[in-house]
């Protein structure tokens, strides 16, 4: 079974938490800069990427349509 990818633009993050509420289990907001986090991630230049498995894409689908400034994509890997 394939995976889901989750990339993040932490950098354009404006700290608004929607993605915290959708999916807590794998986003934080960090007490240092106000900006979410993405759990157990790696940084990969500016994107910080994290995969996951199929049943955790709707909790990250939502916290992607929820973001604002539209940083977070999910693709199949």
């Amino acid at each position: 079974m394939s995976q889901i990818q989750i990339s993040f633009l932490r950098h354009k993050c404006i700290g608004c938490n929607a993605c915290v509420e959708a999916a807590p289990e794998h986003w934080v907001i960090s007490k240092t800069d106000g900006k979410s986090y993405l759990r157990k991630s790696r940084q990969r230049g500016q994107y910080f990427l994290k995969e996951v498995n199929w049943l955790e894409y709707d909790a990250n689908a939502r916290a992607a349509a929820n973001c604002p400034v539209k940083i977070i994509r999910l693709k199949e890997v």
